[in-house]
């Protein structure tokens, strides 16, 4: 008797949090009759080829910038500034002179090929506009610098635009000497 009255309690506890749980959940969490299987992988899909990219986007930019602001981007230096160690960063670029991306001698700056230039150029353009966008709508400076960064790398061309026009449509509508925010 003792084991029915404990599995029924569960049983009611089950079904009294399985409503719960679902009201929890976000509504695009739900799997909807119009995602099927096709349109799902293709959305993990462009993830995965997203992350792939992540890394060499984010290391060309960095070189760059650091060509840009100090004349020279020193292997130690790119460690520093993405958190990673040494030989870390040696695998990245060595992977990325291999993709030609880089140029690497020993003793010597890193440097970017033409290709890696443009790839920089693209990067750091897709941050502005995600950052641009984030301030727009009223995101600090902080929270806007970090969350464009991982942004920017997820977002198709199609949105990009619309948030580049958007930024622009609301920075015609800020209050003079205001901010959105400020509204």
């Amino acid at each position: 008797m003792m084991t029915w009255h404990i599995d029924l309690a569960m049983a009611n506890i089950c079904s009294a949090a399985l409503p719960m749980r679902q009201a929890a959940m976000h509504p695009d969490a739900v799997m909807t009759e119009s995602q099927n299987p096709d349109t799902r992988a293709a959305a993990f899909r462009k993830v995965r080829e997203a992350h792939q990219t992540e890394m060499a986007e984010d290391y060309v930019e960095l070189i760059g910038d650091l060509i840009a602001r100090f004349g020279e981007a020193r292997l130690t230096d790119l460690a520093e500034h993405t958190g990673v160690t040494l030989a870390t960063a040696s695998k990245v670029v060595q992977r990325l002179s291999r993709e030609g991306l880089v140029q690497n001698r020993p003793y010597r700056s890193l440097f970017l090929t033409p290709a890696g230039e443009e790839l920089a150029r693209v990067a750091r353009e897709r941050h502005r506009i995600v950052q641009d966008f984030l301030l727009a709508i009223g995101v600090d400076p902080a929270t806007a610098a970090l969350d464009s960064e991982g942004i920017e790398h997820h977002v198709s061309e199609t949105t990009l635009a619309r948030l580049k026009a958007l930024t622009a449509q609301l920075a015609d509508q800020r209050p003079p000497g205001g901010n959105l925010s400020s509204r």
